[in-house]
């Protein structure tokens, strides 16, 4: 059965899709001539910058006012620079600095590069609280674990962002930060009451409504007492009487994407799971990073299906794809800041210098060994490189799996000289830590965590760094208050 001309071209107006490579595919720009919203892109489309902006301008060659967003947080969670590491130190360094002044300074500086490249929608900042210490998804992606602290500067990274004319898009809601399960890969549960919400999760979103966010994303969590057994994506409860009803939001609410577990999972499909968030009051469906023609023309047939069976009324389609429509229309011309590019320079860096705190000694850490941990990456963060090596002036390192390694093996590796023990989320695993202190019990070590920062120190280390993140610029400070900067 052909479908309707107009209800495909409404439902199209609802999808970010994406695509591989570094130049669109003639499928993705023919799909953009009929109205698909816009394209999310990933670290496979990113090359170099001037590379970047000829894709963007082809994109909008086809249409002037389409989406182009990106995961640009700038820290550990970085698509723009992701073959080096983000010059820029992430969410958990700048609210452990605790100046929203400076905040807001370097998202605005974010906001210049991606306006240089074309880019109008990012999606950041995170504004989850993260009160669970092993979160295995937001961590150094938050601004910390008090909801004030959050609030403050998630409302100046929007201000900062969207100063430059690229559209600012908070997420998690109804926060994440509370999870100990990756949304990518499970359904998350967070079973608190509604007030526990109100007073720990919920402050960093009216900060950003407040601050004039043009969008927020959704995340794939179980909140019983609000969402029952679905994720928040899937509720109207969530989506239309808290975020629109309870905290006045009239932007546009996107999803995350709909190819994580957390949501295609419990909708039984991509095509069922972009129903039903438009149902509950989703506007614009990120579908993910692998898509193709045929996936975006499966989820438009079924966006139409439900509206001729009843699952989604037409004037909720039509709805969305309004706020849609205006979230682009605001977007439209990204500007680039006068002088940004020498403002930025060396903005990230100084700024990683001030969140680094030195706990003991570095004093007689002269000519170490420096030891990096081999750590798993999170769906969100991908493979960036990360660590002490691009900075370090000839200083000898190894990496070493924890459970693969031994103490004695390190040890006689350094000789007389100190070691220094560089890792993520050091704490997490039992062999770590005891990789760590047993090497600490007989060999002069100092410890650099590049990860959320936990309640275990290791006994017997004569220093132990905290970067709060694990971006270029953190592994720069963290060098550079060892006296090993190149």
């Amino acid at each position: 059965m052909a479908i309707d001309p107009g209800l495909r071209r409404l439902a199209l107006r609802t999808l970010l899709a994406a695509f591989a490579g570094t130049s669109p595919p003639a499928w993705a720009s023919a799909l953009v001539t009929d109205g698909l919203a816009g394209l999310t892109l990933f670290g496979a489309n990113v090359g170099d910058p001037d590379q970047v902006a000829r894709l963007t301008g082809e994109l909008r060659s086809a249409r002037p006012d389409v989406l182009v967003a990106i995961d640009e947080e700038g820290g550990d969670v970085t698509r723009l620079a992701h073959r080096t590491g983000s010059p820029y130190p992430g969410n958990a360094a700048l609210g452990a600095i605790g100046d929203p002044d400076l905040t807001r300074t370097i998202y605005a500086a974010l906001g210049g590069e991606l306006a240089a490249a074309g880019i109008n929608l990012d999606l950041a900042p995170a504004v989850d609280v993260n009160t669970a210490e092993d979160n295995p998804v937001i961590g150094t992606r938050s601004f910390g674990a008090d909801p004030a602290q959050v609030a403050r500067h998630a409302a100046a990274a929007v201000q900062g962002l969207q100063s430059t004319g690229v559209a600012a898009c908070a997420k998690h809601f109804p926060g994440h930060g509370a999870t100990l399960v990756d949304s990518h890969l499970a359904l998350p549960t967070v079973d608190v009451p509604l007030e526990v919400l109100r007073e720990r999760d919920l402050p960093p979103f009216a900060a950003v409504i407040a601050a004039g966010a043009r969008s927020v994303m959704t995340a794939h969590i179980r909140v019983p007492a609000l969402t029952g057994t679905d994720p928040a994506t899937f509720t109207a409860p969530a989506l239309r009487d808290l975020l629109r009803g309870e905290y006045g939001f009239t932007g546009a609410v996107l999803t995350d994407a709909l190819e994580m577990r957390g949501a295609c999972e419990a909708a039984g499909g991509i095509g069922p799971a972009a129903v039903r968030a438009l149902a509950a009051g989703a506007d614009l469906l990120c579908l993910g990073a692998r898509v193709d023609a045929g996936l975006v023309e499966h989820v438009v047939a079924e966006i139409v299906s439900a509206v001729g069976d009843g699952r989604l009324d037409r004037r909720r389609l039509e709805d969305a794809a309004t706020r849609t429509g205006e979230l682009a229309a605001w977007a439209a011309r990204p500007r680039v800041p006068t002088g940004a590019a020498a403002r930025a320079a060396d903005l990230g860096y100084a700024a990683a210098r001030r969140a680094v705190r030195v706990e003991g000694s570095v004093a007689d850490l002269a000519d170490p060994l420096v030891v990096q941990l081999v750590s798993a990456h999170s769906i969100a963060e991908g493979r960036v490189p990360w660590g002490l090596s691009p900075h370090l002036n000839g200083t000898e390192q190894v990496t070493v799996v924890p459970a693969e390694t031994s103490p004695e093996r390190l040890a006689g590796r350094a000789g007389p000289r100190p070691v220094v023990v560089v890792g993520r989320h050091v704490h997490r695993a039992e062999a770590t830590r005891t990789l760590v202190e047993s090497l600490a019990a007989r060999h002069a070590v100092a410890v650099v965590e590049m990860g959320w920062p936990s309640r275990w120190r290791p006994a017997g280390a004569r220093a132990f760094v905290t970067t709060y993140g694990a971006s270029h610029a953190n592994g720069r400070a963290a060098a550079e208050a060892l006296g090993l900067v190149r």
